[in-house]
């Protein structure tokens, strides 16, 4: 195919880009397969600059306190984002961020300094926790599905008035702020932006009463549309309509033919980790089983799908530059406003992706928009 011309200028409801940061060993699937991707701080600040330049807007570090699940060695998350920060000049940076171990009054404090340092480029993924030996190693509570959602409401809840009010008290059952002033309080207005993710009603209803973003899992577009819309749904009943947007997981394999990427999917589970991928499938289904409603994360969630971590084959990002970027169009006709990526060998494949996929991306903006109920073939 003919090169692409860059395109200067995206208008604001352009699908926007992330990537997950490699910052814990192992790469993005549970697999024996080599990969050409480091956890280390040269190569992430490496890639870093490789997304920024190939047109990504946001790079999300994960979560790890103790190795796990073929994620031996992790990197602690604010820490590695500033980095990457401090690296970068365009690129958005989403910390992932526990409660339970973190406070967030500390969160807020550290956020604002982050954004203030490096011109409003911090934000945070607010992650309600499966990992019940994580909470076990460090002494720490492990409160039940849905309680766990609670405390991440009031944890969002008191970051977002530490950044925003003066003079802030909060009394929750969680949490208990006297009358604190943060000085400097973050650049960015109202304020940096809170990401959350989560199947069940619990996580639903959060997002559409406090978060700014709402991460969705590997699904089809049916099961995408389904959570959109209810998400929508309890946004408004909070006075908040329109006012949440929403991200999806996938695992991209762009290949020059359907043929090589179908291949390297196959040969990705076909030397899967299988007693790392049980191990997991174990830990995951129980947190997400155990939500009152059985929606939680992973609790439909098969073997090849637990490969990888967030369920990223099942969207389908696997093919063609031109069929991803049919896809990825798809998507948006649902109002998926962020998609979230993970690759096999970062570094090559990001800017793959940003030389063949996201200019095709980008014209099909431009054309003639997809019907609302457009599928992901």
């Amino acid at each position: 195919m003919n090169a692409i011309a860059p395109i200067a200028a995206k208008t604001e409801d352009a699908v926007k880009f992330a990537y997950w940061v490699p910052n814990v060993s192992g790469g993005l699937v549970v697999s024996k397969i080599p990969q050409r991707t480091d956890w280390n701080l040269d190569y992430n600040i490496k890639l870093a600059r490789i997304a920024e330049e190939a047109g990504f807007d946001y790079a999300l570090s994960q979560i790890r306190f103790i190795g796990s699940y073929g994620a031996e060695y992790q990197h602690e998350s604010t820490t590695f984002s500033t980095a990457l920060l401090a690296a970068t000049t365009k690129l958005k940076v989403i910390a992932a961020i526990l409660p339970g171990p973190w406070h967030p009054a500390v969160i807020a404090k550290l956020g604002a300094s982050a954004d203030q340092l490096f011109g409003g480029r911090w934000a945070i993924n607010v992650v309600s926790g499966w990992f019940k030996g994580e909470f076990t190693a460090l002494g720490l509570p492990w409160l039940e599905h849905d309680e766990r959602y609670r405390r991440s409401r009031e944890f969002i809840e008191v970051v977002k008035g530490i950044w925003t009010r003066d003079n802030f008290t909060y009394k929750g059952d969680f949490y208990q702020i006297n009358d604190f002033n943060l000085r400097p309080k973050p650049v960015q207005a109202p304020h940096p932006e809170i990401f959350q993710g989560g199947n069940s009603k619990a996580a639903r209803e959060n997002a559409g009463a406090v978060s700014d973003w709402y991460f969705m899992n590997g699904n089809t577009p049916e099961g995408h549309k389904a959570q959109i819309d209810d998400v929508n749904a309890i946004a408004a009943r909070n006075g908040r309509a329109g006012q949440v947007k929403f991200g999806v997981n996938a695992f991209i394999i762009a290949r020059d033919t359907e043929k090589e990427a179908k291949a390297e999917l196959q040969a990705i589970i076909d030397q899967a980790d299988a007693e790392a991928v049980n191990a997991f499938g174990g830990a995951v289904k129980q947190a997400g089983q155990a939500s009152p409603d059985g929606q939680g994360m992973w609790s439909k969630s098969g073997f090849n799908d637990l490969v990888q971590y967030n369920d990223g084959f099942k969207t389908n990002l696997i093919g063609t530059p031109e069929q991803i970027a049919e896809r990825i169009y798809a998507l948006k006709a649902l109002d998926v406003n962020l998609v979230l990526g993970g690759f096999l060998h970062f570094q090559e494949e990001v800017a793959y992706f940003g030389e063949k996929v996201l200019p095709l991306v980008r014209e099909l903006e431009r054309a003639k928009p997809l019907p609302a109920t457009a599928a992901v073939a």
